[in-house]
């Protein structure tokens, strides 16, 4: 399968991690530069593609995000960088988040409007769109949903981060889908083997 484009961006003002995705849009550092889109080539073997003609979900979102495989497209509808690069504890990687913070808020799930999107990034600057992240806060969901049971996402259930996290956030639901990469691990599963923090620049 012909990997995704590329497209390039600076990631310097990702250096901290936002202490809540909530308050991405005020994440502090030096602005973004002008992102254009990038020519590197991914090596890996990843078969998103295949998985989606197998999976409904991964379909779905892949028809939903399909403009984002350009990152200019994301900031211009106001994704904002959320986290650095995500390494694994054991292997593999989540990469490097975009959020578009209204939607973290509002204690919804749909499987169309997902709350993060993940980039791998490139020696060159670029980003590749991998997959995203359904993420919605605990409190927020049970607010909005009195007496519900645990949020899920077109029938697949989400995993439960408690606080204190790395991430710095309060306690939270949360499902990644590898709409994008392939994943040895499965598509819904948190980290992938096939997406790596390695080329992640300094700058």
């Amino acid at each position: 399968m012909h990997s995704p484009r590329r497209s390039t961006v600076s990631v310097a003002s990702t250096a901290a991690i936002a202490s809540t995705f909530a308050l991405a849009a005020a994440l502090t550092g030096a602005p973004l530069a002008e992102a254009h889109p990038g020519h590197e080539d991914h090596a890996g073997p990843g078969d998103a593609a295949g998985v989606a003609q197998r999976s409904p979900l991964v379909q779905k979102v892949r028809d939903a995000t399909a403009r984002f495989v350009d990152i200019n497209v994301a900031m211009h509808e106001g994704w904002k960088p959320a986290t650095p690069c995500v390494s694994g504890p054991t292997g593999g990687a989540m990469g490097v988040h975009f959020v578009l913070p209204s939607r973290v808020t509002d204690g919804q799930l749909n499987a169309s409007e997902p709350e993060a999107l993940i980039y791998e990034p490139g020696r060159d600057g670029s980003m590749r769109l991998v997959g995203v992240e359904f993420i919605v806060i605990a409190d927020d969901w049970a607010k909005a949903h009195p007496g519900g049971g645990a949020p899920s996402v077109d029938g697949h259930l989400t995993n439960y981060v408690g606080a204190p996290n790395r991430y710095g956030l309060p306690a939270f639901h949360e499902l990644h889908v590898w709409a994008w990469e392939g994943n040895p691990q499965g598509s819904f599963a948190d980290w992938n083997t096939q997406v790596s923090c390695e080329r992640q620049r300094a700058d």
